[in-house]
């Protein structure tokens, strides 16, 4: 992967640029006004970051570009904020000082809105194994501006981690987050989407590991979440409960844990 700069560098532009290549150990390029095909084309790497001035938009030969978006996140933002209820939150139980990890964090839309719920005294840890989509979620999740200031002090809260997640929940200590959160939705999604398309490029398509499961149920204090499709027999294989919804595809399961047994 190659991170670069849009069109008209700025000291801030290039310094975000250098800063993040020297933090995920890929090349930063000067832009100097080279079109990106070119780039690709001169260092033999279809994939560019161009890190913007108010966030990040990520390139691949032959794919639309993906710009960070927090998407439906926002919407579900305002819902919150008006004092509506969120079924992804209600299913894992949070409260304001939880400490969650989103351990299939793909562009953060569900960590956007647990960094919300659990407020200032609250934390986030989202992980990604992709590269460039961690890459995408890390530079955009810094300096987009949504004109909300309650969710833009959330996303900028937001831990943004590049860590597999059996291999990080392997490394973590006994019950030490409130909730583990694991969305392989983007993965295998229900239907084909134009917008879609270019996230399913860069994702990891495994399904989901039993191992990871029980690790999260090792780390976790509270609850292990999984979202998925209904009807797809994952919430079964893995052991989760399902707490479904009526006029959706999507459900999330859920294992509850007592950390004091």
């Amino acid at each position: 992967m190659i991170i670069t700069t849009g069109d008209h560098e700025t000291p801030g532009t290039v310094q975000r640029a250098r800063e993040l290549a020297a933090l995920s150990a890929q090349p930063y390029v000067s832009r100097s006004r080279t079109a990106l095909p070119r780039l690709a084309e001169r260092y033999g790497d279809g994939d560019i970051l161009v890190i913007l001035e108010q966030g990040a938009r990520l390139h691949r030969a032959g794919q639309e570009p993906m710009t960070f978006h927090p998407s439906m996140a926002f919407v579900r933002a305002k819902r919150l904020l008006k004092g509506e209820g969120d079924a992804m939150l209600e299913a894992a139980g949070v409260m304001p000082g939880d400490t969650v990890l989103d351990a299939t964090a793909g562009l953060g839309s569900d960590a956007m809105v647990f960094s919300l719920a659990v407020g200032q005294e609250g934390r986030v840890v989202a992980l990604e194994d992709s590269l460039p989509l961690w890459a995408l979620l890390y530079a955009g999740s810094q300096r987009y501006m949504s004109g909300l200031l309650p969710f833009d002090e959330a996303l900028r809260r937001i831990e943004v981690r590049h860590a597999h997640h059996l291999q990080a929940l392997r490394a973590m200590p006994d019950h030490s987050v409130d909730i583990v959160y694991f969305d392989p939705m983007f993965r295998n999604p229900i239907a084909e989407s134009s917008s879609l398309s270019p996230l399913r490029s860069f994702a990891n398509s495994s399904r989901l590991d039993a191992e990871a499961v029980k690790e999260a149920c090792r780390v976790a204090r509270k609850t292990v979440v999984l979202k998925e499709q209904k009807d797809s027999g994952e919430f079964d294989r893995l052991g989760f409960t399902a707490s479904t919804r009526a006029h959706t595809k999507i459900a999330y399961g859920v294992i509850s844990l007592d950390s004091t047994s």
